[in-house]
């Protein structure tokens, strides 16, 4: 019967290549090999014989097969709700091939959250003087937002949408987890704010007071 033999990789495996991948395939399919050679001696004059008999047409039909040897396989149809703000916080750099044409069309962006994929960016979202001072921004933390991901493509599209400022600050990483979870930090509008008290100082009345639980 075919063997399908399943291996799971990470960024690391597909960033320096699948040696160890290989290797571990082989290993695999050495062992299979062994395993039926030696079920085969153990058979004996009695395994040639049913071999014989066995000789036929056969049914590849994975329906005839028990559930635990079948993999389950699904296709998405349809996006419920999006989850994800599609925005995220990180790094900017340059492109490790110098020589390619992306190289000069785009910049990588590198997520915070690992969950979240790298990012090509255009270099016209990027600072003037990112290309000729690359380290100047290497500490410097941006919000991208992802607007295209390729079914053959490693790496998602994106803008950049704005420069939080240096990573380790208090205002620019809280600006970027409020942005990532869609949080609206923005001004109140007028209208909102025409519903507060216009007579300032305004102080609470004691009779108020006195209906209300403070929880100060």
């Amino acid at each position: 019967p075919d063997v399908i033999i399943e291996a799971q990789f990470d960024d690391n495996d597909a960033e320096h290549g699948q040696d160890h991948l290989q290797d571990t395939l082989t290993d695999d399919i050495k062992k299979l090999s062994l395993d039926t050679g030696e079920k085969g001696k153990a058979a004996g004059v009695t395994g040639v014989h049913r071999a014989k008999q066995d000789e036929g047409p056969k049914v590849n039909d994975p329906r005839l097969l028990p559930d635990e040897f079948l993999q389950r396989t699904a296709k998405v149809v349809y996006i419920l709700e999006k989850k994800h703000s599609r925005a995220a916080t990180g790094f900017i750099k340059l492109l490790a091939d110098r020589n390619s044409e992306l190289f000069k069309r785009c910049a990588m962006f590198s997520p915070v959250d690992h969950r979240v994929p790298r990012v090509y960016v255009p270099l016209a979202d990027c600072p003037p003087d990112f290309v000729t001072k690359p380290e100047t921004y290497s500490q410097m933390l941006f919000i991208c937002r992802i607007v295209d991901w390729k079914e053959d493509s490693n790496f998602a599209s994106g803008q950049l949408c704005k420069s939080l400022g240096q990573a380790g600050e208090i205002e620019p990483e809280s600006e970027g987890i409020l942005t990532e979870y869609g949080v609206d930090f923005s001004d109140f509008s007028p209208e909102v704010l025409e519903c507060l008290p216009q007579n300032l100082p305004w102080v609470i009345s004691p009779g108020e007071l006195a209906k209300r639980r403070d929880l100060r």
